[in-house]
């Protein structure tokens, strides 16, 4: 057997370098885009799974995308109005309450003070905002029925109407969710152990403000009649309760998806509904069943 020459054995030497390189490479890539495509990278996020996709949000953007969904459902809006609200405000601030904008526009909907939406301040001010926006959209004839470009631009009118459309099928699923039609399909990993309790009386305040009356009625904390601890709030959903949109199931589910997204804001800890529980710190960002059901009831729990 003949041996074979050194330029020979260099080159497949050079190709086998080249080689593991590249699987190196590939195998970098894969990691990264792995990383920033769950949030493994950054500030945690929230998932959302529904009509059969799924979203990732911060935070931020969570918490008022629930807040949204929360205003329509304190005035009886239907979904599609929640998906218009939420495309809009997807383009217009990225679900970011921003303080500034193009000429005067502020907040999420970049709604300006020099053409009548109210003053900065107010704008500034999630729920007083969305309320804005809806004063406006059922003002518009057929909303439901028309384009969601077109209802929104009937609203707000952009200098780039088409733009919203890039962000409807990321609201029909935020919407799917949101509104509570499908169960356990919103998490997020909630407020990290930093040892600030959370503020029960603070949690009722906000359900009432977003929600409404009819909500706020049914809140209790755990010492009006036993529960689980004397930081936890207990959000009651009575049997056969119907909304504009669904029954007592879909309403739990929407409320709970609302104190879940508002965790790391209120510093909530633990949301139970029926047979599922949400507790924060959950690495996987998910629910998981319990024996330990609530219900009927949506129980929100505070850190203590």
């Amino acid at each position: 057997m003949s041996a074979v020459p050194l330029p020979v054995l260099a080159s497949r030497a050079r190709r086998t370098r080249a080689a593991i390189a590249c699987a190196v490479l590939l195998a970098l890539v894969g990691y990264v885009a792995l990383h920033v495509l769950t949030g493994g990278w950054g500030p945690p996020r929230c998932l959302v799974r529904a009509e059969g996709e799924g979203v990732s949000l911060d935070p931020e953007q969570a918490v008022n995308a629930a807040t949204i969904e929360a205003v329509a459902a304190s005035r009886g809006l239907p979904e599609r109005a929640v998906t218009i609200a939420l495309a809009t405000a997807l383009q217009e601030s990225g679900l970011r309450n921003i303080r500034h904008g193009d000429r005067d526009s502020v907040g999420l909907f970049q709604q300006r003070p020099s053409q009548g939406w109210g003053t900065a301040r107010q704008i500034l001010d999630p729920v007083y905002a969305a309320g804005k926006f809806y004063d406006r959209l059922v003002k518009v004839p057929g909303y439901s029925r028309l384009p969601l470009t077109v209802a929104a631009q009937r609203v707000q009118y952009s200098g780039f109407p088409q733009a919203y459309a890039k962000h409807e099928t990321e609201a029909v699923v935020l919407t799917g969710a949101l509104t509570g039609r499908s169960a356990a399909a919103f998490s997020c990993p909630g407020p990290a152990d930093d040892g600030i309790p959370g503020d029960p009386a603070r949690v009722r305040a906000e359900l009432k403000r977003q929600f409404g009356a009819e909500v706020a009625a049914a809140v209790r904390s755990a010492g009006q009649g036993g529960g689980r601890s004397a930081a936890a709030d207990v959000v009651r959903v009575p049997t056969g309760a119907t909304t504009a949109r669904g029954g007592a199931k879909q309403r739990g589910w929407e409320l709970a998806y609302w104190a879940v997204a508002h965790s790391d804001e209120l510093h909530i800890e633990r949301v139970s509904y029926g047979n599922h529980v949400w507790t924060a710190g959950n690495s996987e960002a998910r629910w998981r069943t319990t024996e330990d059901g609530s219900g009927s009831e949506v129980h929100i729990s505070t850190a203590r």
